[in-house]
């Protein structure tokens, strides 16, 4: 009888060691598009530092020219993962009608209002707000932020679709009709350069906020769990490695590299990617309460649901994240 129990033990030990063991690994292509920036390092760092390739991932990097075309991409099938403002799979739901899921956090949004020639935000009446599209992510929050100050689009200002971050940044730089809009690093630092100068930064002005997430088709991540699991895990070892203070001096040399920035520029890139509250989040988990503010500040501006924003259930799947996370080093 005790020799039985004990092969019985061995046994539910054997299959315990088997449910928490990662999933067998096959070499992989993943296509990731993203926004060019710095909100980018931990994924670069993930790569150079081969965690990526640990778990057999091969990534291909595509930069998107705005979140028009990131989110027809994803549906299309042009590539598997979206990193970029959760926000934007919000918009895939509810608008497009398509079945995707946001399935990380990454950063809690580095963005400040940057604008010309004024020194608040409420003296951006009768002028142009620069967004990457009107109606989603930071073109919202700046919307929010700009009734905050009793500004009404239409009625106070106008706003104008110019691009993702970096199309943005050039054209406020060269463009004077442009009042403001939102930027994060570096690109704030290049427009402080170019005269502009910061209202504020999102965290302060609207509060918390997730930013950056990971978003996949719901079919494709339920056809591709332990591949989803394991570029999960190396993106949160990318996280930690970044964030990591020892690490300092590494990742700005690969901001320098990667980004053409004067070293002074990176330092202060990495100060922000690194502040509490509004830089990249620790574990690359996902706010509840920021996710909660995404939500209100559509159901606010989009007047969606009747203005009262729904429980973050239905756009979140995060079990793949609390799986990787449990083989992440």
């Amino acid at each position: 009888m005790l020799l039985k129990r004990l092969i019985a033990l061995a046994a539910l030990a054997l299959l315990g060691a088997c449910a928490s063991a990662p999933p067998p690994m096959t070499e992989t292509k993943l296509r990731v598009n993203v926004f060019a920036g710095a909100t980018n390092v931990p994924l670069l760092v993930a790569i150079n530092k081969g965690f990526m390739a640990e778990r057999k991932l091969t990534i291909e990097i595509q930069n998107t020219p705005d979140s028009d075309q990131q989110r027809a991409g994803l549906a299309a099938g042009r590539f598997e993962i979206a990193l970029a403002a959760v926000d934007n799979a919000l918009a895939m739901v509810e608008v497009a009608k398509h079945d995707v899921v946001i399935v990380s956090g990454g950063d809690a949004s580095m963005n400040e209002f940057m604008a010309r020639g004024i020194n608040s935000v409420a003296e951006m009446r009768g002028k142009v707000l620069a967004v990457d599209a009107p109606n989603t992510a930071y073109g919202l929050a700046a919307k929010k932020i700009l009734k905050n100050s009793g500004l009404l689009e239409g009625r106070d200002y106008t706003v104008r679709a110019v691009g993702g971050s970096m199309a943005r940044a050039n054209a406020l730089a060269d463009n004077p009709q442009l009042g403001g809009g939102m930027l994060n690093p570096p690109f704030t630092y290049m427009l402080r350069e170019k005269g502009l100068k910061s209202l504020g930064t999102q965290f302060s002005l609207i509060g918390p906020y997730q930013a950056t997430g990971a978003f996949v088709m719901r079919q494709w991540a339920a056809a591709n769990a332990g591949t989803l699991e394991r570029f999960l895990s190396a993106y949160i070892e990318g996280q930690r490695y970044a964030m990591n203070p020892a690490n300092r001096a590494e990742v700005v040399a690969l901001l320098v590299s990667r980004f053409k920035l004067a070293p002074n520029v990176a330092e202060g890139t990495y100060a922000a990617l690194t502040t509490p509250g509004s830089g990249l989040a620790p574990d690359a988990r996902l706010s509840l309460d920021g996710f909660r503010n995404v939500l209100a500040i559509r159901a606010e501006m989009e007047n969606m649901w009747g203005g009262t924003p729904p429980a973050p259930d239905k756009y979140l799947d995060l079990s793949y994240y609390e799986r990787a996370l449990r083989h992440a080093r």
